[in-house]
């Protein structure tokens, strides 16, 4: 006799009872934005719903994620002070230095992400050191360290290298050891890919590339064996978890990268992806919070322990409601 599958199905209790994967606040990531001054809660028109804040204002924004039921929030500085050698990274008192005090302040148990990249720094918006024309790789990794060591030092639990320059984990680990940071995890951007996908984050955050574009550093998107030789790297250099960027369109690579590596995987639900469906949901074309709770519970099936997403915020209240 053949099963009736369909007994599985006959009920939204049974559904929920029988349910393979299952969505959790615990595992989402909200990304911040932390500008210069004061009073600033500047809107982003092609990520609707997502500001970027100075660092007096950062905290009532976290807040409201933490009374949604958020735990984790990664977080980009935007800087006018911009030089050839990125010193605005680095600054003590720098935009996310400044940010992390203040969250850490009022909310200690919040996990703190900082993205550890160059590129809003420069004042040629790459995410390395410019040497004879060329973003030189081995001179950018001083500077990585350099910076993931100061967002240590002013209180963050994790920092992520997004920049995609070689042997950059290991730089960062080195420094964070070298510094008595040995319990600050280190995120890897492992796999991350030159998408079209990041339009409106450039806009947010400021940083598209002054000149040339980021194909000699981040990866051609037909490749697949290539993303398992830059987790297995990382992972060999001290990296704790590794990510994939961005998230829908590489739901495979997400898997290979779970089936070969015993860490946990995030992925990015990067700012086009979100964009794509604010901008469907405003005309009516879709239910924005079905194909929202489909579009994640998707990545954590391909086997994601972690999500960075715009949406984090309406997720988390969703599922406490």
């Amino acid at each position: 006799m053949q099963n009736r599958f369909r007994k599985l199905r006959s009920s939204k209790a049974i559904r929920e009872l029988v349910r393979e994967v299952r969505l959790s606040k615990d595992g989402l990531v909200q990304p911040f934005f932390l500008v210069e001054g004061k009073g600033q809660k500047q809107p982003i028109p092609s990520m609707p719903g997502i500001y970027r804040y100075s660092a007096d204002l950062i905290v009532p924004a976290v807040e409201r994620f933490v009374k949604a039921g958020g735990k984790s929030g990664l977080f980009f500085g935007i800087t006018d002070k911009k030089d050839a050698r990125a010193s605005g990274s680095y600054d003590p008192s720098g935009v996310v230095q400044r940010g992390i005090r203040a969250i850490k302040k009022h909310f200690p148990e919040f996990v703190v992400v900082t993205d550890v990249c160059l590129c809003a720094y420069t004042d040629h918006g790459h995410c390395g050191i410019i040497h004879n024309k060329k973003i030189d790789n081995d001179k950018s990794l001083p500077v990585l360290a350099r910076m993931a060591v100061s967002h240590a030092e002013a209180g963050a639990d994790i920092v992520a290298p997004s920049d995609m320059m070689d042997f950059r984990v290991g730089a960062i680990r080195e420094g964070l050891e070298k510094n008595g940071f040995h319990d600050t995890i280190l995120l890897s951007y492992a796999v991350k890919y030159a998408s079209s996908f990041y339009g409106p984050f450039r806009e947010a955050a400021h940083s598209a590339p002054g000149f040339g574009d980021r194909k000699t550093y981040q990866m051609d998107f037909a490749n697949l064996r290539e993303s398992l030789k830059e987790a297995s790297q990382d992972v060999a250099e001290g990296a704790d978890i590794v990510m994939v960027k961005p998230a829908l369109a590489y739901l495979d690579i997400v898997r290979e990268v779970k089936n070969q590596f015993n860490v946990p995987i995030a992925a990015y639900n990067v700012s086009g992806e979100f964009a794509m469906v604010k901008a469907a949901a405003e005309r009516g074309w879709i239910d924005e919070k079905r194909i929202v709770l489909e579009s994640v519970t998707s990545m954590i099936r391909a086997g994601c322990d972690l999500v960075i997403t715009y949406h984090a915020k309406d997720i988390a209240r969703w599922i406490q409601e």
